[in-house]
This record gives C-alpha cells, structure tokens and sequence, in this order.
C-alpha cells in the first residue's frame, strides 16, 4: 500500500493519546553522544526519473569482462533452471514459516538445503542459512565460545590466511562480546606447524581452519585439528563449498573431525550481483545444536503418517528470552538458500564434483601459462581453483591497465599479505576456456613488456 503521512493534527493527537510532547521525546533514552545530526555521507533525495536516469547511467558503465579475481566471490555457471524456478511468486515472495501447516513448500525446501550442507561438510546439522561467509565465520566463533566445555577463553586461535575481510568483520561482531581473535604464524602460504608451540599452555575455545586458505592453499587440517582437540579446543572449519566435491569434508579431519564447519554460499547458484546480497553456512556436530543460531527444520509425520516438515529448533531473541538467545539472525538470506538448493538438486553430488574437477585444471592451465611469463612465479602449491603469482613489478598499475583491456585480473595481496610484495591472487572457475586464459597471457605480456609466440 501506498504511503500516507499524518497531518501536524493527527500527529499531535497521537502523540497526547501516549502523553508525549513531541516525537523527539520517544527516543530520550538514547544518549545525547550516540545521536547524529544527519547523515553527510548519503546524498540529498531525488526525484523518481531522476533516481531512473542515475542508474541507468551507472548501468551502462557495466561492462562484460573476464573474470579471474576469486578472493571469496566467484563466477561459476548458474543453469538457467535455478533462478526462474527461485523467482516464482511462491518462492520469491515468501517470508518466515512460522505456519508450518501454510509453509510446507518452503519449510521442505529448507530441510532439504540443510540436509545437503550436512552432506557436503560431513557433519550433522545445518542451520537455515546466515547473512554471508563472514557472519557465518564470527557466528560460528560466538557459537565455540558458548560450546566449548574445557575452556573458559574467549579468545579464538586463527591462522594468517583467514579472508582478511571475514577477520575484520568478525572482529567488529566479536569485540562487543569480548571475544578476541589471535593470529598464528604462517610459512609458505600456510600455518606453521612449528609455530604452534607459541601457543602451549594458552587458553582457546577454538582454533579456525581455512579451506583453502586464503592464498588459494591448503593448510596441514588433520594435524591442526588434532592438536587443536588434544588441548580441549574446537575446530572451526572455514571452507568454500565447491572444493568440498573434492577435498576431504571437515567431519573427517583428523581423529575426531572439526566440530563447526562455516562460510560463503555465493559458489552454489548465486551470481556475483555487484557484491551481494550472498548467504552463509553453518554446520555442525550433534552435540552442539542447541548453541547453533538461527533455524533449524526437521522432517516429521502427521496424525495420519503421512511427513511434513516443522520449525523444530529456533533459537532466537523473538522466541525465547532475549538474555539466552543465541542469535538475531532470522530471515537472512532465504531466497538465496532457495537458490542454492535447486542449483545442487540439479548438480548433485557428480555435476559439483565436475565443477570443482574443471576449476582446478583450470587454475593449473592458467599458472602453467603465466608462471615464466617476465619474471612472474607461482610461490605456492598445492591449491585448489586460486593461486598466488609474485609479478616483476607493484602490481596495482598492471591491473589497471588489464582491467582497460577488459580483464579482471586477480586481487592484489600487498594491502592483506604485505610480505608478499608484488603478490597477485589469480582464480579461474570452470567458465574460463583456454582461449580466455590465452587472452589473458597475451594481454600480460603486453603490459609487462614482453614478447609472446603467437
């Protein structure tokens, strides 16, 4: 419905109705230093035609470009199956199934989502989905702190190569519950096992894996995790969801398996959309459940036998206590949880397995024709579909001049990874072909000055 505002009479009627002078009287509970006069960094409004005209402009400056930057959005084939089904009015408009006797549509294509997450990290729940990877990560912290029994720390151990912008969102998450995150040493792209020492007879709730880490490489999980449980930690799984067709799941690492397994849904079906909006995911054992936010669906059956699906665990500031929620989250994401849910029910377990297969001989084929190619070297190996490649040269100025020429060229490190220097993170999805990696050869050829056969 249209909006209709008060007249001045209405307003001053309402407002003697609650015995209160003026609107500004609501919100004398705020102090007066947490208030702001205005906001100078939003614009003055504008007229509908010319909010139109604005966006059109800035429509027409987006322009098709090949795609190798990864760093935690990727550009993966979406068949075009996924997003007219999700765009269905009985998809796309629907809100929170708090009727589960309404909702059975929506409340089963939950369960199944949460089943097939289950299934991909090897653990034994899922929760109906968070805002994106980096709230599932500072969720998935919260969540250890609460569960972990052998320790009354609230401080997390977390490798380097964590994405840089999961640790910085999960420090402003984290900090107002005093829960802090510490940073282990790394070596050659990875965690420093030897480096663990530094960390004997310290006090942790839990200790993050990356999967791939954030250098594209894999750190030593079945010896992190196992060393991380021998001194009563948890082990927080921090993992991108394609590479799970292929890599070992973390309800498998080491003797006992991690415990919480999080991160970015984006690579199951969503599109890069400028940034959003994504959803996260989060996993985990049995025994934690009751500390996991958000909700939780399961399948039932009726009077007369027949199943259905229901709400069975909400554990949220509207449904209990707001001093024993574990979280606000609610809503979130779900039409992106619908998404991915009919991306990997048409996928399935081989057509992802495919998909991680095709991106990591991708990535190989495309170190394979950078590396030598006027000085550039791949530092690291293994990895999966992203890979660190050191240039002769600061590497802003070349991705400018690749971004001219149409190509996303990677994610500079210097500002996330200064010991890096001139550090390049390059990705290549199943979409890119060899003639898309030979373009980008040849195109960094000519930046750098060097001469390449045709």
């Amino acid at each position: 419905m249209p909006f209709i505002p008060h007249t001045p009479d209405e307003t001053s009627s309402m407002l003697g109705a609650i015995g209160v002078r003026t609107i500004e009287d609501l919100f004398d509970e705020i102090p007066a230093k947490l208030r702001v006069d205005g906001l100078p960094g939003v614009p003055a409004g504008l007229s509908e035609a010319a909010v139109t005209r604005l966006m059109r402009e800035r429509a027409a400056r987006n322009v098709p470009s090949l795609c190798f930057l990864g760093a935690g959005a990727y550009e993966h084939h979406i068949p075009a199956a996924v997003w007219e089904i999700a765009t269905r009015g009985e998809f796309y408009s629907a809100y929170t199934p708090y009727q589960a006797e309404a909702s059975q549509g929506t409340l089963q294509l939950i369960y199944e989502y949460q089943s097939m997450l289950a299934g991909l990290t090897g653990l034994d729940v899922s929760n109906a989905s968070l805002y994106d990877g980096a709230t599932a990560f500072a969720e998935a912290c919260l969540m250890a702190v609460r569960s972990a029994r052998g320790a009354r720390s609230r401080r997390v151990l977390v490798p380097r190569y964590v994405n840089p912008v999961w640790r910085k969102v999960a420090r402003a998450l984290l900090a107002g519950q005093n829960v802090e995150l510490v940073e282990m040493a790394a070596s050659a792209g990875r965690t420093d096992l030897a480096a663990l020492a530094a960390h004997e007879g310290q006090d942790f709730a839990a200790l993050c894996i990356p999967y791939p880490n954030f250098l594209g490489g894999f750190e030593p999980v079945d010896e992190l995790t196992d060393w991380a449980h021998a001194r009563g930690m948890l082990v927080i799984a921090a993992c991108n969801p394609t590479a799970l067709a292929l890599l070992k799941p973390p309800g498998e690492w080491g003797a006992k398996g991690a415990d919480i397994a999080c991160g970015e849904g984006q690579p199951l079906g969503i599109p890069l959309s400028s940034g959003g909006p994504y959803f996260g995911f989060l996993a985990c054992r049995r025994a934690l459940v009751r500390q996991m936010p958000g909700r939780i669906v399961g399948g039932t059956v009726d009077v007369e036998g027949r199943p259905g699906f229901t709400l069975t665990l909400q554990a949220r500031e509207q449904h209990i206590r707001r001093s024993k929620a574990t979280s606000n989250i609610c809503t979130n994401q779900g039409l992106m949880v619908t998404a991915a849910t009919i991306y990997l029910s048409l996928l399935g377990s081989e057509g992802l397995r495919r998909v991680a297969a095709q991106c990591h001989a991708n990535t190989r084929a495309l170190v394979g024709a950078l590396t030598g190619l006027g000085g550039i070297n791949a530092p690291f190996t293994p990895y999966f579909h992203e890979a660190v490649l050191t240039l002769p040269r600061p590497v802003a100025p070349v991705l400018q001049q690749l971004a001219a020429a149409g190509i996303l060229g990677g994610f500079q490190l210097a500002a996330a990874c200064p010991a890096l220097g001139h550090g390049l993170r390059a990705c290549a999805t199943e979409l890119r072909t060899a003639e898309d990696i030979d373009t980008y050869r040849r195109v960094l050829a000519g930046v750098l000055g060097v001469a390449v056969a045709a």
